[in-house]
């Protein structure tokens, strides 16, 4: 995965600036979509630092972020169900 960066200084255009944002951080790449556009909620949930640990070392392993381990983990579990599991 790699991440692309803005370098920021005193000369560079408010444009520049605000097109990076609105793109999520893709400067320039047009394969990744902007987090906005894709993902439009915001969960957060307390876990144990031995459960943190653990989903950590499993996102480095595999060259992912955390969120993207945890998308695919909630999508696998709750995609497919239409009524609430019980």
């Amino acid at each position: 995965m790699t991440t692309k960066r803005l370098i920021l200084s005193a000369k560079t255009p408010d444009r520049e600036v605000d097109r990076w944002v609105k793109q999520g951080g893709n400067h320039g790449d047009t394969e990744a979509p902007a987090k906005g556009l894709t993902y439009t909620a915001r969960l957060t949930l307390d876990i144990t630092p031995e459960l943190r640990k653990h989903i950590k070392l499993a996102a480095v392993t595999e060259g992912k972020t955390v969120a993207d381990i945890l998308r695919q983990v909630l999508e696998r579990e709750f995609a497919h169900s239409s009524q609430p599991q019980s």
